[in-house]
């Protein structure tokens, strides 16, 4: 059992998402960083879309009240179990009554602004539509669809490995697999229905300019800020399908980019669309940092989604040659 014993907001029980209910108006939720979440549960033998903790917000404390096999991933956040510090993108083993603490996320490439905390066999709440993903606006899925608070206590599904099995670590994806731009994070992005509705200076701006994640984000979109995009002449919209990675923008010209709790409709003109193979990138960059888009298109796209694929593969095989399946 992990028992919560300090939890900074919104710090939730997710999986990598509920895949098939954008027709009843459910939205996907799910790990804001999907390769951090795929890759901690590779570590300790899960399943990729194992549900898992998802920390946005600093410090984190838990107590072990059971031997427990878990692995930290996404941002380096300084974890310590017992005070002893614990490497980064690694998997070790807590005694019953072992207490793990995260600390603020360390500054550096690649460091990111979220930690995942997957746990032998997943976090073990009950699955809705699917999926043990919470869904904060619906209120549905995790633990009682909401946000883990002080004194919340979550099963592992799994009884800890031998302690032979702590000590494997990876390479961080950001590292291993950078994108940046001037010193910018990058995504990729392929143009959108709207896209030529927007003036060419604009379109120009979009690709050349940095975007600031403003204080206004969050799981359910970050609000960007920089130079505004002009349409060619104004636009009225019906409501229509949206999908995480849409970039919508509304009428002051200032882009939003839909992330993983995005509503499943919207009436915004679509500007653009992060590639689904970025949205983690996106997931990880901090409010207040900047960030640029790269223009791509269809193929290419399939071809970052591809070149993911092998490096969690590869993962795969690391960790069987190393003794720990499933």
């Amino acid at each position: 059992m992990i028992v919560i014993l300090t939890a900074g907001a919104l710090a939730t029980v997710q999986d990598l998402g509920r895949a098939g209910c954008l027709r009843w108006g459910v939205g996907t939720s799910g790990a804001m960083d999907t390769m951090a979440l795929a890759a901690g549960n590779l570590l300790l033998g899960n399943p990729e879309g194992a549900a898992a903790i998802e920390v946005p917000v600093f410090p984190f404390r838990v107590r072990f009240d059971a031997d427990c096999s878990f692995a930290l991933t996404g941002a380096d956040s300084a974890a310590r179990l017992d005070g002893v510090p614990l490497l980064p993108w690694s998997r070790h083993v807590a005694k019953a009554g072992q207490e793990l603490h995260l600390g603020l996320p360390q500054p550096g490439p690649g460091r990111g602004s979220r930690a995942y905390l997957c746990v032998g066999g997943g976090v073990d709440v009950p699955e809705v539509l699917h999926s043990r993903s919470t869904q904060l606006r619906g209120a549905f899925g995790g633990l009682e669809g909401r946000a883990l608070r002080k004194g919340d206590i979550l099963r592992a599904a799994q009884p800890a490995r031998a302690a032979s099995a702590a000590g494997l670590g990876l390479v961080p994806p950001a590292i291993g697999l950078p994108l940046e731009v001037d010193g910018c994070a990058a995504m990729r992005v392929l143009p959108a229905a709207e896209y030529e509705r927007y003036t060419p200076a604009s379109r120009a701006a979009f690709w050349a300019g940095e975007w600031k994640i403003t204080p206004q984000s969050d799981r359910y979109g970050y609000r960007l800020a920089g130079q505004a995009l002009q349409v060619v002449a104004p636009t009225e919209m019906r409501s229509h399908g949206i999908v995480p990675g849409v970039i919508q923008v509304p009428p002051d010209g200032q882009p939003i980019v839909q992330m993983r709790d995005a509503q499943p409709s919207g009436g915004y003109p679509k500007f653009g669309t992060v590639i689904e193979a970025d949205l983690w990138r996106l997931g990880q960059a901090p409010i207040g940092s900047r960030i640029r888009f790269i223009e791509t298109g269809w193929d290419e796209a399939l071809a970052a989604l591809e070149q993911l694929r092998q490096w969690l593969d590869q993962v795969a095989r690391m960790v069987a040659l190393h003794g720990v399946a499933a």
